[in-house]
Formats: C-alpha cells, structure tokens, sequence
C-alpha cells in the first residue's frame, strides 16, 4: 500500500507519516519502505552540514511499518502507542537520499498488548535492528 492507502490505517499524518509504502508479508511479518529526501523537519538540526537520521525517526519507521500489522490484526481502528523499546542498535547512518527498507514482525501477544522485532537496511546493510511493544488502545 502507498501512502493514500496508509492514511486510511494509521492515525499518522505529515510530517509524522514516515513510511512511503509498506505491505503485509503474511500475518505475523510486514515490509515497508521509506526514501529520504533531504527535506524532512528531522534532518534540520540533526546536523546542519552532514544531514543523519536521527536514531528516534529509525525506530518510528519500524514502528509504523509493524502498526500496518496491528491496524490490520484490530478491526476496531484503535490507535497504536508505543510502549516499549528493547536491545536497539544503530549500526550504519541513513543519509538524504537513502532508501530505508524495513522488515517487522509480531513476536508475541497479548491484547491489547502487541511485541514485535524489526530491522532496516540501506543498500542491504543492517542500519538499525530492535524489539518494540505496542499497546492498542481507544
């Protein structure tokens, strides 16, 4: 789905919608996608001259991709908070410019309680990887 279809699951709007297209794998696994412009509100203090994503936004867009599972798995549209973050790693910069690739899974749940583990990759190097928990809530 592209970004008009994402808007129709996820509470996000610009300039917090940060994935351009994601899909469901299967029931359990999703893989989305965001391009970096060069524009974005994140990259205008972080840092002025050589432009880094900031680590925050890495997790955000692993969030979102895995919130088109949890959209999915609800039914009842509640919205998705985050409620945790465990064993995340930065292990490459994500440049304007670089195409993010994202790949997440559900792991475990527990509703309204969901727990997932996602990866990013630029040109097919790990730049971020981490578990995330979501509660679904009203």
């Amino acid at each position: 789905m592209k970004r008009d279809e994402l808007k129709k699951i996820l509470p996000h709007r610009e300039p917090m919608l940060l994935i351009d297209e994601a899909e469901k794998i299967d029931e359990s696994t999703a893989h989305g996608r965001y391009t970096v412009k060069g524009d974005e509100f994140f990259l205008q203090g972080h840092f002025p001259g050589n432009p880094v994503v900031p680590g925050v936004i890495l997790c955000e867009i692993m969030a979102q991709t895995c919130c088109v599972l949890l959209i999915a798995a609800d039914g009842n549209h509640k919205t998705p908070y985050f409620t945790g973050l465990n064993k995340v790693k930065f292990r490459e910069k994500v440049f304007p410019g670089d195409t993010i690739e994202i790949t997440c899974s559900i792991t475990k749940s527990k509703p309204p309680f969901y727990f997932a583990k996602g990866s990013g990759s630029v040109n097919g190097k790990v730049a971020v990887v981490g578990e995330f928990s979501f509660a679904l809530m009203d």
